[in-house]
């Protein structure tokens, strides 16, 4: 399987104050690269062949790891997924990850991967329920949205056939720019479907349903009992509760 690693993110907001480099995948965590972390759990992993990172020059070395290449990214995070799309293969699925996930492990990557395959879906979703979040990182602050299967928040990997991002890219560009904003990103889905979520009662199954009726592929949700799926560093105080437990060697095992 091949996997992107998407870091061309600009660091242009609240955490620039803490770390003025100017993109958020270098932002350092105890000496490193903030994407290092990503880089070397997937680099590791049998099941990645191939790592597409999405960063500019500079930021990592770019030999270190063998199965690495670079991609130059674009003007949005869309743009830049869609740039290193180009360099996939179409067939199968490609794995998406965030760069701003230092805590990821192989395991939970690989219970990701592992639930995916028991059901046939063209774009497979992470989410992490609020209890499994706050049990091993209590201190963190997510988004979370109330469903009928409980709280949960949106996981930062996902699984996709590459041929759905190239046909739906207008669709896809709104998903991500909503992602912070459960209400506006159900909104796409219909009045209904808002009013059900606001009154926690929307489920994931509904969920599926609707995206395949709207862009005529099969999407799937899943559940991860992993918290640093959900768990990322786009705000100070997420910077620095990472570099405060990853200074202190309370970091994952990779």
């Amino acid at each position: 399987m091949e996997a992107i690693v998407l870091g061309g993110g600009r660091n242009t907001g609240a955490l620039r104050n803490i770390d003025p480099h100017p993109y958020e995948a270098g932002i350092r965590i105890d000496g490193r690269p903030m994407v290092e972390y990503v880089i070397e759990v997937l680099a590791g992993m049998e099941e990645i062949n191939r790592i597409l990172v999405v960063i500019p020059p500079g930021i990592i070395p770019e030999r270190k790891w063998a199965q690495v290449e670079m991609v130059e990214p674009g003007d949005s995070m869309i743009d830049s997924l869609l740039r290193a799309v180009q360099h996939t293969q179409r067939d199968g699925h490609v794995l998406v990850v965030a760069s701003d996930i230092p805590f990821i492990t192989r395991e939970a990557i690989r219970d990701f991967i592992d639930h995916c395959r028991r059901r046939p879906a063209d774009v497979y979703y992470s989410f992490v329920p609020k209890a499994v979040v706050l049990a091993k990182y209590p201190a963190t602050k997510r988004t979370y949205v109330r469903l009928k299967e409980g709280v949960v928040t949106g996981g930062n990997i996902f699984l996709v056939r590459p041929k759905i991002l190239l046909d739906f890219r207008d669709r896809i560009e709104q998903a991500f720019a909503l992602r912070k904003q459960p209400l506006k990103l159900c909104r796409l889905l219909g009045i209904k479907f808002m009013v059900k979520l606001l009154a926690g009662q929307l489920g994931i199954d509904e969920i599926e349903a609707r995206v395949g009726a709207i862009l005529n592929v099969k999407g799937a949700g899943i559940r991860s009992g992993y918290p640093e799926i959900g768990v990322d560093v786009d705000k100070p105080s997420d910077l620095y509760l990472t570099r405060e437990l990853l200074s202190k060697g309370q970091s994952r095992q990779p």
